[in-house]
Order: C-alpha cells, then structure tokens, then sequence
C-alpha cells in the first residue's frame, strides 16, 4: 500500500510505503486505543454520574442495573423453586428409606438399643409417632418458596438430609455387619460330611474289632479307598496335626464356641498347625494308619472336649454353633471319654 504525500513546500510528492503486517499493527493499535477510551469514559463518566446522581445519566443507569438485578432474581427464584422440590423429593425417599432399616435391622436381630444414638430427636419422635399409630395422607413436598423464601433455610435442610443420610449409612453397616455375623457362624457348623460316601460304623456302643468285646466308638467312620479326598466340615483354625497311637494321623480343627472336629487314620496330612481353613477345603487324605483294621475316616466332634454323635451336626445344616453346642452339652454322653484313646475307627 502506497500513500503520497504533496505539499507546495517540498520539492518533490513523498511516498510512503506500507506492507500488510504494518497496516494490521496499526489498525490493532487504534482498535486497543479505543477499547481503553472507552472503558475509561464508562469508569469515569457513567459511574460518576450513578455514584453522583446526574439527572439523565444517572436514571438510564439506574434501569438497566434494576433489571438486571429482577433478572437474578428471578433466575435464583426459578432455582430454588427447583431445589426445594427435589429436596422434598429426596425427604421422602429417605423416610422410606429409614422405615425400611427399621424392618431389616429388626430381621438381622440388631436391637433398637443398639442405633439409638444414630436417632435425632426429630426422628425419634417421629418413630415413637409411628409406633403409637398408624399416619398417612398424600405427599407433599415440606418446602415451597412461598412458605420458605429464605435460601438459608433451605440450605439448613439440605445439611439435615445430609446428616440424616450418614445416619442410615452407619444403620446399614450395622446390619451389614450383623447378617455377616450370621453367615460366619453358620460358617463354623461342622455340617459338612467330610468325606463323600456312605457311613460304616456309627455313634455309640459297638463290639471292638480288636478286643471283641462292646465299646464306645465317638463318631462317624466313612469307608473310603487311600488317597480319597478329606475335606473340613466347616472353617476353623488347624490346633493339631500329629501322630496318635490310636488315631494314626490325626488332624484337629478348632472352629470356636467349643467345637473341635478330629478326622483319624489319614494317610497324609496336607495343613499344618495354624492354618485357617474354609469349609470344603481339602485336609488330608483318607488312609489305614493307627488302630485301624482298614482304609477309613474316623470323623469325630467335641464340645468342650466331650465327643458328641457328628450325625447330629451333619443333620442339622446351616444351625448356629451355639445353638448346637448347647444342645450337645445337654446330651453328653455318660461313657468316659478316656475311651478315646483305646477305641479303634
């Protein structure tokens, strides 16, 4: 781009000579120039004239920030308006919640003892509502801008839902925790046979195949061939692998409340002392060591160190350990349990 310039004193016309990039910085320059005369002549005149009140400056000012201002407004408004109801919304599926806690927490046997503290007075005097008598009646949301046109207030709701919501979150754990209780008990039921096959000899008094004359012979024994599979009856703590003189390879598995389960004559040990074994797990092997006429498991249960028939415990499935040494100790049987170590599987 070519300017020429020409005056009655030079001599000569000047031209001046300017490239695209040289245009495109000058016409940047003048736009920036602009934009600043023009924020300075909004700071320095429109808000004056608002902060000191012009008579027409001051009134177009004022209209245009009142709108804006009833725009907010409105919006805010509009927006709590929505918020209001989906607070209500979750207040409701909340107080299902917390009624269906009620009902689960009372199957997993926790007591209401036990989440007491967890109850607000609020929520406690609503339960205490409830048990006294029966309430109904159409939802309706508790919180409606016209009644609450405050967003502190709602925000305060919204901080009592969140607290309300930890509260059913630790009831929930508890139940967890108890139904898992539950499972872990039934866990320990020596329930399983631990060898899969027929039984031979039973529970109780029998001729001895050794001496010929009657004893007690205190479990199950399981005809099996060597090498056949033994699995736990349920989970437990290996107490004991040794050799017996009568038992032969003995595997002893402690699965608390008193209850002990022995599994005799075994050909190989495959735990050692300490383990922590789950029901099914594979032990040891079936076998004809001890005082054994032939290839057999010798499977015994003890509470408290007395032997009890296992053909009550593999009948009674998925009972509590407790309930079942309970029971046991009340049937113990009168023979002297110093038999064990005579008595052949």
């Amino acid at each position: 781009m070519q300017i020429m310039i020409t005056h009655g004193s030079l001599a000569q016309t000047r031209v001046l000579q300017f490239t695209r990039l040289q245009l495109s910085v000058v016409l940047t320059a003048l736009v920036l120039l602009l934009l600043l005369l023009s924020g300075l002549i909004y700071h320095f005149v429109f808000l004056t004239a608002a902060r000191e009140r012009w008579p027409v400056v001051s009134q177009v000012v004022r209209l245009v920030v009142r709108d804006e201002i009833a725009q907010r407004d409105r919006f805010l408004r509009e927006n709590i308006d929505v918020m209001a109801t989906k607070v209500g919304e979750m207040q409701a599926k909340l107080l299902k919640l917390e009624s269906m806690g009620d009902r689960v927490s009372s199957m997993a046997g926790v007591k209401a003892e036990e989440f007491k503290p967890l109850l607000g007075p609020a929520r406690a005097a609503s339960s205490a509502a409830v048990r006294g008598g029966g309430q109904g009646g159409p939802y309706v949301p508790g919180l409606s801008v016209n009644d609450r046109e405050s967003l502190d207030a709602l925000l305060s709701d919204m901080d009592g839902l969140d607290v309300r919501t930890d509260q059913t979150i630790d009831l929930f754990t508890l139940i967890e925790s108890r139904l898992l209780e539950g499972r872990l008990t039934q866990l320990l039921v020596p329930s399983t046979a631990p060898v899969v096959g027929p039984v031979g000899s039973g529970f109780g008094f029998r001729i001895d195949p050794f001496t010929g004359h009657g004893a007690l012979h205190m479990g199950l024994d399981f005809p099996a061939d060597v090498g056949t599979p033994i699995l736990a009856a349920a989970g437990g703590v290996v107490v004991s692998t040794q050799v017996h003189p009568a038992y032969g390879r003995l595997v002893e598995i402690d699965h608390g409340n008193g209850l002990v389960t022995r599994y005799a004559h075994t050909s190989k040990i495959l735990v050692k002392n300490g383990d922590l074994v789950k029901r099914g797990q594979l032990v040891a092997q079936v076998g004809n060591t001890g005082r054994s006429t032939g290839p057999h498991l010798h499977f015994e249960v003890l509470v408290d160190g007395v032997p009890q028939n296992p053909a009550r415990f593999l009948a009674g499935r998925g009972s509590a350990p407790g309930a079942q040494a309970s029971a046991e100790r009340t049937r113990r049987p009168r023979a002297a349990a110093s038999a064990a170590a005579d008595s052949g599987g």
